[in-house]
């Protein structure tokens, strides 16, 4: 049998994150506690996220907000949490949270 593994190889999420540079160049300051828009959310699980099916889902995530616009982002953004629910680390959490309070504003 091939590989299962869900991960690309050779890219880890602290590495992925890492190849973000800030304005200067260097590494941006991790900001973890800031609630994050909904696309933005969802750019960061294609950026950070190491499992290459999370990955394609958000990617077809953020195609499917192009086509359906505003109307498609609560759906959208449930269907990428739902598929996030195995990520962990701190940007996960943020993406999470972010997209859960989207979903229910009550929380």
């Amino acid at each position: 049998m091939g590989d299962l593994s869900n991960e690309q190889p050779g890219l880890s999420a602290s590495r992925r994150e890492s190849d973000e540079p800030g304005e200067s160049g260097q590494s941006p300051a991790r900001d973890y506690d800031r609630i994050l828009g909904v696309v933005e959310a969802i750019t960061i699980v294609t950026r950070s996220c190491p499992n290459g099916r999370v990955v394609a889902a958000a990617k077809g995530a953020l195609e499917a907000i192009k086509t359906g616009g505003s109307d498609s982002l609560k759906q959208q953004a449930y269907f990428v949490l739902t598929a996030i629910q195995g990520w962990r680390g701190d940007r996960a959490h943020q993406v999470h949270r972010s997209l859960s309070l989207y979903l229910d504003p009550k929380d």
